[in-house]
Parts: C-alpha cells; sequence; structure tokens
C-alpha cells in the first residue's frame, strides 16, 4: 500500500425484497447471492481504506464468482450525504458501501440515507455483538444504531501532541493550556471538528475535562465547553480542514502543540512526516472519547449487489481481516473484534508499532474511561453549533 502525504490527510465508511410470509420472522433474510459476479463501488470518506484495502482485496481474490472488481472512491465526509442524496433522488445506485468515521454516519442519519443492516440481515453476522470488542460494542449499539456497522475502532483521544524540543513543560490541564496558547500566539493548533477525528474528539472530551454539566448534551449541557473553546479560539491562527495539515504544520516547525488521536501520533511519525521524538500528553480530567469507523449501505442498491455487500461486510469482520487494521498504527489499535492480537497483523506492521508505539498507551487504556462519542443526532448539533461559535471567528 502506497502510504504518502496525499495518504495521511486521507481522513480529507438495500433493494426492495419480497414480502415475507405472515407467519415469518419481523426481518428479511439476506438476499441470495448472484449467479454471476457483480461490480462492487466504496466509498471512503474516513480513511478506512489505509486499514482496510488489502481486506477488500483479499475478498475479491477469493470470490472470482460473486466480484469481477472492486473500485474505491475517496471524498471529504462533509461531502458524502449530499452526494448520496442526489443519487438517491436521481433513482441511481452508484455507491454500494460507505466506510465512514461518526460523523457521515451521523450526516446520512440525519438524512435517512442508509439501509437498515441490523437485525434486518442478521442471518449474515452470527454473533456479531458477541464477537466485538466490548468497546467497540458500545459504538457499535450507540452510534450504529443498525445502520451503521462497526469495522474498526480505536480510543481515539483527546491527546496533546507537542515537540519536547520548543516546548519544554507541556500544559497538563485545561487551564495551562489555554495559559500556554495565550503565552503563544499561532503555535496551538487543531482541525475543524467536522471534518477531523481529533478535532471532534477535543470537542466531545473537553466537556468531561472541564466538568460540565452533560457532555452528552451540546446544546444545554455544554457552558464552559463552548466559553472555553471560544476563549481558545482567539490564539489559534486559523482551523485547517482535516487532520493532515495540522500533522504537516507540526512536521514543519510553524505549530508546537496540536490535538491528536493514538493513531494520528503514531502514523505520521511512521511516515516521516512528524518527527519521531514528538510526544504525547494528556489533561488532567481525560476521558477518552472512543471512535471507530462504521460500514453502511446507500438505500436503494439491488438485490445481486446488496447480496455480494453483505457477504463482504461479514468477511471484514473475520480475524484475519481484522488484523490488517493495525496497518502502520492509524486507527491504534484497530481491530473490533476480540482475538486480534497483533501477532496476527502484517510483519510490517509488528514493526512499526514496535518502533513508533508508545509504552503508555496501555496503561491510558486501561486505567482511564472510555466514553462513547455524541449521538450521530447530537453530533451534527455540535458541529453546527463549533461552527457558529467558534469556527466562524477564524477563516483562512
Amino acid at each position: 500500500m502506497t502510504k504518502d502525504l496525499t495518504h495521511i490527510d486521507r481522513r480529507v465508511v438495500l433493494g426492495g425484497l419480497g414480502a415475507l410470509a405472515a407467519t415469518g420472522p419481523a426481518f428479511a433474510a439476506a438476499p441470495p447471492l448472484p449467479t454471476s459476479p457483480v461490480a462492487i463501488n466504496v466509498i471512503d470518506v474516513g480513511g478506512a481504506l489505509a486499514l482496510m484495502q488489502k481486506a477488500f482485496e483479499d475478498y475479491r481474490a477469493a470470490n472470482p464468482k460473486l466480484v469481477s472488481r472492486i473500485t474505491f472512491v475517496k471524498a471529504p465526509a462533509p461531502e458524502l450525504a449530499s452526494k448520496i442524496k442526489a443519487q438517491q433522488d436521481a433513482g441511481r445506485s452508484d455507491l454500494d458501501l460507505v466506510l465512514t468515521g461518526s460523523d457521515g454516519l451521523a450526516a446520512g442519519l440525519e438524512q435517512n440515507l442508509w439501509q437498515k443492516i441490523l437485525p434486518d440481515f442478521a442471518d449474515k453476522f452470527p454473533k456479531i455483538e458477541e464477537n466485538y470488542e466490548p468497546a467497540a460494542l458500545n459504538l457499535h449499539r450507540a452510534q450504529g444504531a443498525g445502520y451503521g456497522v462497526v469495522v474498526n475502532y480505536y480510543p481515539s483521544g483527546p491527546l496533546l501532541e507537542y515537540m519536547p524540543d520548543r516546548v519544554k513543560t507541556p500544559p497538563t490541564t485545561a487551564e495551562e493550556l489555554l495559559a500556554w496558547a495565550k503565552a503563544n500566539p499561532n503555535r496551538f493548533l487543531y482541525a475543524r471538528p467536522t471534518n477531523s477525528g481529533p478535532g471532534r474528539t477535543f470537542m466531545m472530551g473537553l466537556p468531561y475535562i472541564l466538568g460540565d454539566k452533560d457532555p452528552q448534551d451540546p446544546v444545554n449541557g455544554w457552558d464552559k465547553t463552548w466559553a472555553y473553546l471560544q476563549e481558545l479560539g482567539q490564539y489559534i491562527e486559523y482551523y485547517p480542514a482535516g487532520t493532515g495539515a495540522t500533522m504537516k504544520e507540526l512536521g514543519e516547525g510553524s505549530r508546537d502543540i496540536i490535538i491528536s488521536t493514538t493513531g494520528w501520533d503514531i502514523n505520521p511519525r511512521a511516515l516521516g512526516i512528524v518527527p519521531k521524538e514528538a510526544r504525547i500528553q494528556t489533561l488532567k480530567g481525560f476521558h477518552w472519547v472512543s471512535d471507530a469507523f462504521f460500514m453502511c449501505v446507500p438505500k436503494g442498491i439491488p438485490n445481486d449487489r446488496m447480496a455480494v455487500v453483505l457477504d463482504l461486510m461479514a468477511h471484514l469482520l473475520t480475524p484475519k481481516m481484522q488484523a490488517y487494521s493495525y496497518d502502520e498504527g492509524y486507527l491504534y489499535p484497530g481491530p473490533a473484534v476480540k482475538n486480534v492480537p497483533l501477532s496476527l497483523a502484517p510483519e510490517a506492521s509488528q514493526k512499526v508499532i514496535a518502533e513508533f508505539g508508545r509504552p503508555e498507551y496501555a496503561d491510558l487504556i486501561a486505567n482511564n474511561p472510555i466514553e462513547l462519542p455524541l449521538k450521530p443526532d447530537r453530533m451534527v448539533v455540535a458541529f453546527r453549533k463549533w461552527d457558529e461559535l467558534v469556527g466562524a471567528k477564524r477563516k483562512r
């Protein structure tokens, strides 16, 4: 898999069935697999292909009677919902499978774009809940809600990432971060939450750090958070459209502290975009805000392609395919299902984690609460409020 700076910015994842018999279950069974191969189109708006493309290719190679080819398209998350809605309004079904973070999932749910997968097609996913890692299962239930199937998971952040030669004493509290940003204007940076995993994780993690009234209610429970982000914004030059820009600027030396996550800490250092010497720091009151990549299926795709997509989704959740998600630390750890040790990953992945992973992650994951992100409808509201209250004050 080619890895370059474009790749690191990659953050920049049914047709009608016959009526069931009156005595049958309340759910449809998966449609039968086609008798001739079909072409499948996959769109990635979060970066999951960086982890899972080899698993897709393995499926195609093993199933030539089902799949003639798999085409991959990438797009920014904010464009996803409008792109799919336009196709559906035109009666077209050009995209078969969506790989997205919680942002794209939320936008699609808001516009009723996704086909319900579970429990409707539970026959294709036996023991799915039993097989998920506990935190991945929580995300699958709370975020996916049967429309998005978790394919990769990580505890995420929010973490501060900084260069120790330029930041001798990193902030350890929210107050210290604000004071540091004030004393060092334009040297702190994070990306717009709507299109950045670290950006939205920072936004959703602050209510825990600041002791806000209700961390799951961005409208009535985030008074301290919105006030803090507005004040902090006075010392931020601009908000990039994606996380890759923040990594590039940290690496080039134009910023000294940025917001990161486990994967965004490890992978850019492995790629040489950020110096290996960069360090991480949590703030007092830190809670992990977990994140995941989801598989979603747009409504309206024909039965033959639907059958293959469901079969493909089940394939991606097998331990051997999940082991690819260790990748180069991009979504560390990455696997969403149980019993996928690093030893199952390709040798190249094992070497990257050995060299660029951090021993402190095991302790941080074991000894700090892992919270759910906002529910999709509330996340959409939080993105809008951030854009209005914070982002609108700084544009470039």
